[in-house]
């Protein structure tokens, strides 16, 4: 007789550990988040300032110090001064009145020989940005597609590169992420009940989004026209509907606007000048300036000061994980299959992102991803809906999303510490021949650079340095005397990438490829720095 067929019943190890997922999503996240922390504050100390950061503690010191507001107004105060709080009131560093705010911000970096002290000080105040950040991912993901989407999209978020390395520098870019984050999705909660709580509340987080960098001015409106679009597409609602909404949300829109222009003026210090927040104004206009003349911008072996259309969408190609690349991409088509589904809530990360884009296309400010860094929470949150669809599917899927998940954070964990310098294996092993500035080689080395310098017993150096630092005094760098572009000079020679690329200091002939173009490369030391010797001639 065959032999009967017994039945086996299905694993419930799955259901066991999603349950658990569920149960303790809370948990899970705060020791993700915990742990990116860990990783954000031990890079503290191994790289000196960037090239921005003295210039924001110096205008955060002066806000601080003197309560004003004085030497630019391109960037408001808010981060600015959470750089300056903790080396102000721990470490009793003051203003300097130094003319220039990046002089300034050097002084007070080296206050009393406390160097690593007062950098580490300023980047700490830029942590909670990231929590916030980070809580804007799991909350998003929560109430939008529960607890195991949002564990998985914390889990994408915290092993993040481009947000654990900008969670870590004394700038603006991570502020901007974290509270225009929070406005958004506090305005999505509002737009279901706009009571006079979530009113009040949506005011506080639209408020902190303005005072921390001024691109939230038309990244927050297009990614909300975007989110309209998407729901006059989809969900098709009738006019008479749509005049009911807006009618019974004209008041808490006008009493969370009111919020707003409160706290953005207190911002200011309450400062009066034939307007309120003058300087909020000027700022304004400095930063239509600054867009309006451009900047010096590097792409793909071509240098301009207007900008390209996809200078974003590559530059994101090739500094995102290519695993959580293709989770966004398993995301994205899930989304797309839902659409109609949740009352949007499968369109509207899309909308976000799409949004924040749009309006990159047309900047002419090309200088780094951290000017988009926000497009990563949308990010994030699709790629948490690919994972957990693929979870769901079981079988070979799961081992997929597994690989996936590993993958990343492997790549992610190798790249510690120089996360501002992480490119997917796309980039291969000149990512400089791609894009350079903030995604690469920021000024970030120096520490590095002086320590190889001394261990090869390097008694000069020609070198263009990229940042104001005392390089000489504190750095261990020998004698430093001025690049040649056109030939090297006998003994040491650095060369900062972002310098060569851009052709800064090319000794007025930029059409002419300088030296270390047409050379074979000897050290790199860190990341953005070429290192070489040349014998003296006789």
């Amino acid at each position: 007789m065959p032999k009967k067929r017994v039945a086996q019943a299905p694993s419930i190890l799955p259901e066991r550990v999603e349950t658990f997922l569920s149960r303790h999503s809370l948990m899970i996240f705060l020791v993700l988040v915990a742990l990116a922390s860990a990783r954000i504050v031990t890079t503290y100390t191994v790289f000196n300032h960037t090239i921005d950061e003295p210039a924001h503690i110096a205008c955060g010191m002066e806000w601080l110090d003197k309560g004003t507001y004085h030497y630019e107004a391109q960037h408001p105060p808010l981060a600015r001064v959470m750089t300056a709080v903790f080396p102000h009131y721990l470490a009793k560093a003051h203003s300097w009145d130094r003319p220039v705010m990046y002089n300034e911000g050097a002084a007070i970096l080296y206050t009393g020989d406390h160097y690593d002290r007062v950098l580490a000080l300023a980047r700490l105040g830029i942590l909670p940005f990231y929590w916030l950040a980070c809580w804007v991912v799991y909350w998003w993901a929560r109430r939008s597609f529960g607890e195991l989407t949002a564990i998985f999209a914390t889990l994408c978020f915290t092993f993040l590169p481009p947000a654990l390395a900008h969670g870590g520098l004394a700038t603006t870019d991570m502020a901007l992420m974290a509270t225009f984050g929070a406005a958004f999705v506090t305005m999505l909660s509002w737009l279901e009940s706009p009571s006079w709580g979530r009113s009040a509340l949506f005011g506080v987080a639209l408020a902190a989004a303005v005072l921390s960098k001024f691109s939230v001015l038309v990244f927050f409106p297009a990614a909300a026209a975007c989110a309209l679009a998407g729901y006059l597409a989809f969900e098709r609602p009738r006019p008479a509907h749509l005049l009911e909404l807006a009618r019974t949300r004209v008041v808490p829109l006008a009493f969370a606007a009111a919020i707003a222009c409160l706290i953005i003026w207190a911002g200011y210090r309450f400062a009066f000048d034939k307007v309120p927040a003058p300087r909020l104004w000027a700022g304004i206009q400095e930063v239509r300036n600054h867009n309006a003349s451009g900047n010096p911008s590097y792409l793909l072996g071509d240098t301009n000061e207007t900008g390209w259309w996809c200078y974003y969408e590559v530059a994101l190609a090739v500094k995102t994980p290519l695993a959580l690349l293709a989770l966004i991409g398993v995301g994205a088509v899930f989304c797309w299959k839902r659409r109609r589904e949740l009352r949007g809530a499968y369109w509207i990360p899309s909308a976000f992102a799409i949004g924040i884009l749009a309006v990159g296309a047309f900047s002419r400010i090309n200088i780094g991803i951290r000017h988009v860094l926000p497009v990563y929470l949308a990010f994030s949150v699709i790629a948490g809906v690919g994972a957990r669809w693929l979870w769901t599917l079981g079988g070979k899927a799961r081992w997929i999303l597994a690989a996936l998940l590993l993958w990343m954070m492997a790549s992610s964990a190798f790249s510690h510490p120089d996360y501002l310098a992480y490119f997917n294996e796309i980039a291969g092993d000149h990512p400089e021949n791609i894009i350079v500035d903030s995604d690469l080689d920021w000024g970030q080395d120096m520490k590095r650079l002086g320590a190889r310098l001394r261990e090869v017993g390097a008694t000069e150096v020609a070198f263009d340095p990229f940042i104001v630092a005392h390089l000489e005094a504190v750095h261990g760098f020998p004698p430093i005397k001025p690049l040649d572009p056109l030939q090297p000079s006998p003994g040491w020679n650095a060369v900062s990438l972002t310098m060569l690329k851009l052709r800064l200091g090319m000794g007025g002939h930029p059409e002419i490829k300088p030296w270390p173009e047409l050379v074979p490369e000897q050290q790199r030391v860190g990341k953005s720095v070429l290192l070489y010797y040349f014998p003296p001639r006789r």
